[in-house]
């Protein structure tokens, strides 16, 4: 392994800098015209390889970040309206429902995420045939496993709820909420896939519309899907699994048909039809790089729901106050994430163009960009905490003190998370995902609960506290040290195979 910066120029098997990418006339499968013609300053609509980095990156993270902002948002007000309308079995009953639901959408969001980054790099390599191929496949797969997945959960719904010790009196309505998610779930996941791939071309506008839309005709549904509306019996807690199943096929119609209307990179005509069923070279790629990044997302939420049982154990106030806390966490999150996906989506377009060389200024500007918005975002979570947490609170809790003191000793270490999300995204791009794995192991257990178990004896619930610090450091150390010295550069040549 060579030490490197994270301004490497990245030269080519040549020796050469490859220069920008040959005009579209010269690509095979880019079509004469429609939405994929070129601008009349030259750059091809959803082309992430040209132009300022900075700027192109904010205007693909912003949309990005609200449509996380209101994914977050719908899934509050759905739980509002369940548990005023009908109450709190029922309100448990989804949260038992949607930890299923979790561990299977973290193996689409990986698998939807590999295919992302091969949409972006055959699209930055103007393989646009290629492009559509890796979609198709990307899709068909996963919706065909949504489909097996559904009839499975549909059948063993009650064996999932009593493995989760449900409760008996929400275990009715857990039921019926989740056969209804289980059933529509394959909505729910080509709506996923479509977005992602979107975003993978560039386009991050239009997952946000579709998003709006799809959190209108949730929040408007819910209840009249719950209490029943003209013809439409009272659903009860199925009603509004059925509403979020009508809002996700509204959203993802939306997007097919702006796929279709501006004639975009990722339509699909005709004989092409035909890429919706995988074959072997997509799929081979798709389950290599998206089982890590499905397990990522499993061995975070994992850690949670541990730090979740060491918390209980200090007590109700600790409970609350961190429940308070995971609140603001969940938007101070959002910058980091969303910057991550445009300098995946960057990365990638660009290690198809072979212009390795701007690779390292996307990286650095989506460090930067990541450390003054968290950076900001979490300045003011600690300036404003305590109105904040009286928010879920209440004036008079006694857990107020201790979720402000928690904001202290936590909030500034997600700045710290995000540059390691930030250099996992550069990675990703290239093909990259089990040293990531390994890191967030090694930082989430190790690291986070090694620190826990030898500070505990000498600072009590203090070392719950900061965990967080400790896992953070060891996070972004590890990161850091396999981007800057790993030898996943080396094998760029090989992240775009050929059309």
């Amino acid at each position: 392994m060579t030490e490197t910066s994270l301004e490497d120029t990245a030269p080519d098997d040549t020796g050469e800098t490859k220069g920008p990418p040959a005009p579209a006339h010269t690509r095979a499968g880019f079509p004469a015209g429609g939405a994929m013609a070129r601008t009349m300053g030259g750059a091809m609509r959803g082309d992430l390889t040209q132009g300022p980095i900075l700027k192109t990156m904010i205007a693909f993270t912003i949309p990005t970040m609200i449509s996380n902002l209101l994914q977050t948002v719908n899934g509050t007000v759905n739980s509002i309206w369940v548990g005023r309308l009908i109450g709190e079995s029922a309100l448990a009953a989804t949260a038992n429902a949607n930890v299923v639901m979790f561990l299977l959408f973290a193996a689409v969001f990986g698998f939807g995420m590999a295919t992302t980054v091969r949409v972006g790099q055959h699209f930055g390599a103007r393989s646009i045939d290629a492009a559509r191929r890796s979609f198709g496949a990307g899709v068909g797969f996963c919706a065909m496993l949504a489909l097996g997945t559904g009839v499975l959960g549909w059948l063993f719904s009650p064996a999932l709820l009593h493995a989760l010790s449900t409760p008996d009196a929400s275990r009715i309505e857990a039921l019926a909420y989740l056969r209804v998610i289980f059933i529509t779930m394959p909505l729910s996941t080509i709506s996923l896939m479509v977005a992602m791939g979107m975003r993978g071309v560039g386009d991050a506008r239009t997952p946000l519309h579709a998003m709006l839309l799809t959190v209108a005709i949730d929040i408007a549904l819910n209840p009249l899907l719950i209490r029943g509306i003209g013809p439409v019996p009272p659903l009860g807690i199925a009603g509004s699994a059925l509403s979020t199943a009508v809002a996700n096929f509204a959203g993802s119609a939306m997007m097919i048909w702006t796929i279709y209307r501006k004639d975009m990179a990722l339509r699909l005509r005709g004989a092409e039809l035909a890429y919706l069923i995988p074959r072997r070279a997509e799929i081979s790629y798709v389950l290599a790089k998206g089982l890590p990044m499905g397990a990522q997302m499993l061995l975070v939420s994992s850690a949670g729901v541990i730090m979740i049982g060491l918390v209980n154990r200090e007590g109700l106030d600790a409970a609350a106050a961190y429940g308070a806390s995971l609140q603001l966490w969940n938007y101070l999150q959002m910058p980091a994430f969303a910057l991550s996906s445009a300098v995946s989506a960057m990365v990638a377009q660009n290690v198809g163009a072979g212009n390795h060389t701007r690779v390292g200024r996307i990286t650095i500007t989506g460090v930067c960009s990541n450390l003054a918005l968290t950076g900001a975002l979490g300045l003011a979570i600690i300036a404003f905490s305590r109105p904040l947490l009286v928010l879920f609170l209440g004036s008079a809790s006694a857990a107020v003190p201790l979720a402000q003191h928690i904001q202290l000793v936590c909030t500034w270490s997600f700045a710290l998370i995000g540059i390691m999300v930030i250099l996992n995204g550069t990675m990703r791009a290239y093909g990259e995902v089990v040293w990531p794995l390994i890191v967030i192991f090694t930082a989430m257990y190790p690291a986070r609960l090694g620190f826990y178990f030898l500070a505990y004896p000498h600072i009590g619930a203090e070392a719950v506290w900061w965990t967080y610090p400790a896992g953070s450091a060891v996070s972004v150390s590890l990161t850091l040290l396999v981007y800057l010295r790993g030898g996943w550069r080396n094998r760029r040549h090989l992240a775009v195979p050929k059309g």
